[in-house]
């Protein structure tokens, strides 16, 4: 890998960052706005021993300030850099009033280390200290994030780049690290107790008589039978989340830097409790070259989805002097995160509009040609339409899959499956570029 960061540029644009936008010592360096991306010389942790304190900060975005819970008074937390084939001992002291843990989301090691409380170890009880010590075994993009009393949803999460033992068989001049992230002013607790009392409480996006999207007689009966609307995409809504980069609203559009010309690496890591994002960079191709810390065969899109809990590279060459937006859209089209990509702190390109909701349909529900996708004969697929006109999709009937135990571990099986590797994802059917899939 080359490096063309050159030390005024990066004093420059360091001060501009933190002096001319005012930024709290909440923000670790690596997401502070105008970042010229990751240095050796950044601070960071690194090396053979680690020390992580698990705590209670304010966090302020878009004029609010909330409460979080963060790893060294930071959110999100500081980044960890290891390296291939080197050991690590992590510890982690909780001075939460409540139990705490750490979990290195992907990384190979020993159960004992994986920090899922009342699964893999106790947890951190407060005010005590746990050192986790592991062999590193792999390179990539990962995060770690808390196991504990729904913490993660509150700033518990940071990013781990492990450099390989070898080179880098991906080439590229900058890095950025860009983390996704969903937060909300009320607490996880309420979120949750909110769902439990109406699973639709947050969904401000229901299908009406007035939007041009009346479902028949037989679609509300379908629909009905299932307890589900078309518009169930997602539980927790721009209704009350607030969708950053490297926690930073839309308002406080992050900023990362680049030099025309350059190889640019994204390290792009969903760190949401709840949020699927769709990404992209209008006017600027990604291509995608590590995929949940695995290189991949190299892929050019335009697009791309990113679950929860995933992290995808990405490599971008901006060949202009002049900024790009970076996007992440909430899989329901009820809210966006932003940020921006330029040579210069303070340039701005255009934030495009949010696109259209999309809506489910029968072969979301893998129950393709019924009510509206195309003709079915219900009785053959063991779809009961009598009685109190409720439907029985018969979802547990066992001749489907005759291998399948019935067990209670098995809540449906699919009465129509089918294979949808090469499709988009919801809603980027009919974008116009492309959108990469998992037979990409």
């Amino acid at each position: 890998m080359t490096r063309s960061i050159d030390r005024r540029t990066m004093l420059k644009t360091g001060a501009l960052g933190v002096a001319g936008l005012g930024l709290s010592s909440l923000m670790p360096a690596w997401a502070q706005t105008g970042s010229p991306g990751i240095r050796p010389d950044m601070p960071m942790l690194s090396g053979n021993n680690i020390a992580i304190e698990i705590g209670e900060t304010p966090f302020t975005v878009g004029g609010r300030t909330g409460h979080a819970i963060t790893m060294n008074g930071t959110l999100p937390a500081p980044l960890i850099r290891l390296h291939e084939g080197q050991d690590v001992r992590l510890a982690v002291t909780n001075t939460l009033d409540e139990d705490s843990s750490v979990h290195w989301h992907g990384l190979l090691l020993p159960f004992q280390m994986d920090g899922v409380p009342g699964v893999s170890f106790p947890g951190i009880r407060p005010g005590e200290t746990f050192t986790y010590e592991f062999p590193v075994k792999q390179a990539g993009t990962y995060w770690y994030h808390s196991h504990s009393g729904l913490q993660e949803a509150m700033g518990h999460f940071g990013p781990i780049v492990i450099d390989p033992a070898g080179p880098d068989p991906v080439q590229y001049n900058r890095e950025h690290v860009v983390v996704f992230s969903d937060w909300s002013f009320m607490h996880p607790h309420r979120i949750m107790e909110r769902l439990k009392q109406s699973p639709d409480y947050f969904n401000r996006q229901q299908n009406s008589l007035f939007d041009g999207r009346a479902m028949t007689a037989e679609q509300r009966l379908m629909w009905g039978g299932m307890r589900m609307m078309p518009s169930d995409i997602a539980d927790v809504t721009g209704a009350t989340y607030t969708y950053l980069i490297n926690g930073h609203g839309p308002q406080e559009n992050w900023t990362g830097l680049f030099r025309p010309g350059e190889r640019v690496r994204l390290r792009m890591i969903n760190a949401s409790a709840m949020s699927i994002m769709n990404v992209r960079i209008p006017g600027l191709a990604m291509t995608v070259v590590n995929a949940d810390g695995e290189n991949v065969r190299p892929v050019t899109v335009d697009e791309l989805q990113i679950s929860v809990a995933e992290t995808y590279d990405v490599i971008v060459t901006p060949t202009e002097d002049r900024a790009y937006t970076l996007v992440g859209e909430s899989v329901d089209r009820s809210g966006m995160a932003r940020a921006t990509l330029a040579p210069r702190l303070g340039m701005e390109a255009e934030v495009p509009p949010l696109r259209e909701r999309p809506t489910l349909t029968m072969r979301d529900m893998c129950m393709a040609g019924m009510a509206g996708d195309g003709a079915a004969d219900h009785s053959a697929m063991g779809h009961d339409m009598s009685g109190d006109g409720a439907m029985d999709h018969g979802m547990r009937d066992g001749d489907l899959a005759p291998g399948v135990a019935l067990n209670p571990g098995v809540e449906m099986i699919a009465p129509m499956p089918q294979d949808r590797t090469g499709d988009p994802g919801l809603g980027l059917e009919n974008v116009g570029h492309r959108v990469l899939n998992y037979t990409d």
